[in-house]
């Protein structure tokens, strides 16, 4: 299927009112699509279903499902062309709402101070008013700016409309082989990845990372992490260690994600505190903001590797369950003529409140944009 006959697919779909979700996973130029045949909104009992799920920031609430057998599925190859004309869209925020956050952020340091917990990822929505947005034009626009984000553009009249493109795994596990991504600190890029990073950086991103290995021990024959390493995402750089695992066999997809959702990079540490702290004192609902998306359970065949000892069983290729969820940031939900979007950081004992601040700002323009 040609890009072009993709999106008219897409577009037809978004106007009979029928739930889709278009995407690309990052480095790649597949663009996927998966169409739901009804408007029937269904949901994920326990993980072990086919399709695409919708997960919110709240993991007391019920996630989303785009049944597989619901559903058809479609691709095409996407060539980014040139840079796009930029949006001349600037900041709406006011004096009340810097005000708000730093008073927030300020909360969340005292809280620390106060031992209710060792970090807390505090955020903030912003409004843009943008009459007759095309969705499909934005998620063109993120497409052909972040190659090495993942992309989407999600969809259910029941539920609303999502776009983004975000820089972090939640989890990959393809039989029992499993990783996961600890991504955390930012600082603006400015030519080069060899930066200093302070200690409040540093430490926020040791959390992640200590978290993962903590809760993995139960649920993994094996794991190990990689040493860390500083990347670029759009125009900011962050902090990553990639954590690999061999599951146990008894393990179920929905005592990993339970376990791990939501992590210490969106939410705190430890995880109940910090998320008691967020609802009652951020002063919104985040909704899907935070929370994750993906692929599950999509059956994949995997190819044996070649090699003389291999010629005879080249014809059996493995097929696996793979399941890829994305943590849902840098994203803007489009509702009653508005994008919505939602920017966060984390919060150590060493913030500071007016950076904190500043943070957000930058990261806003990820998603300005290209509107």
């Amino acid at each position: 299927m040609t890009s072009e006959a993709f999106f008219e697919r897409i577009k037809t779909q978004y106007k009979n009112n029928l739930p889709f979700v278009a995407f690309r996973k990052p480095n790649a130029l597949a663009l996927t699509g998966l169409l739901q045949n009804n408007d029937d909104l269904f949901f994920s009992e326990d993980y072990t279903e086919k399709g695409f799920v919708f997960a919110p920031f709240d993991n007391s609430e019920k996630s989303i499902l785009m049944p597989s057998e619901s559903s058809e599925s479609i691709s095409a190859i996407f060539e980014t062309s040139a840079a796009f004309e930029a949006s001349t869209v600037t900041s709406t925020t006011t004096i009340e709402d810097k005000a708000f956050h730093i008073n927030l952020v300020n909360k969340g340091v005292e809280a620390i101070e106060n031992k209710a917990f060792k970090k807390v990822v505090l955020s903030r929505k912003e409004s843009i008013q943008i009459p007759e947005a095309d969705p499909l034009k934005i998620l063109k626009n993120l497409l052909n700016s972040y190659q090495s984000a993942y992309v989407y553009c999600w969809y259910h009249p029941k539920v609303g409309l999502w776009l983004g493109a975000t820089p972090e795994t939640l989890i990959k596990i393809e039989g029992k082989r499993f990783s996961i991504m600890a991504l955390a600190g930012t600082q603006n890029y400015k030519g080069d990845l060899e930066v200093t990073w302070q200690e409040k950086e540093l430490q926020e991103q040791q959390y992640v990372t200590d978290f993962i290995l903590k809760h993995l021990k139960s649920l993994a024959e094996s794991f190990k992490a990689s040493e860390v390493e500083t990347v670029k995402t759009g125009n900011l750089l962050h902090l990553k260690t990639m954590i690999s695992a061999q599951l146990k066999d008894d393990v179920s997809m929905k005592s990993v994600v339970n376990a791990l959702h939501p992590t210490p990079a969106v939410c705190g540490l430890p995880k109940e505190s910090a998320k008691a702290f967020i609802i009652e004192n951020e002063n919104y609902n985040r909704e899907y903001y935070t929370g994750f998306l993906g692929e599950l359970n999509v059956e994949k065949t995997i190819a044996p590797r070649s090699g003389r000892r291999n010629i005879e069983n080249r014809a059996y290729a493995l097929t696996k369950n793979s399941t890829q969820l994305y943590v849902n940031l840098r994203c803007m939900q489009l509702k009653n003529e508005q994008a919505i979007l939602y920017v966060g950081g984390g919060i150590t004992q060493s913030s500071n409140a007016e950076k904190e601040w500043l943070e957000t700002v930058s990261k806003s323009f990820v998603i300005k944009s290209v509107i």
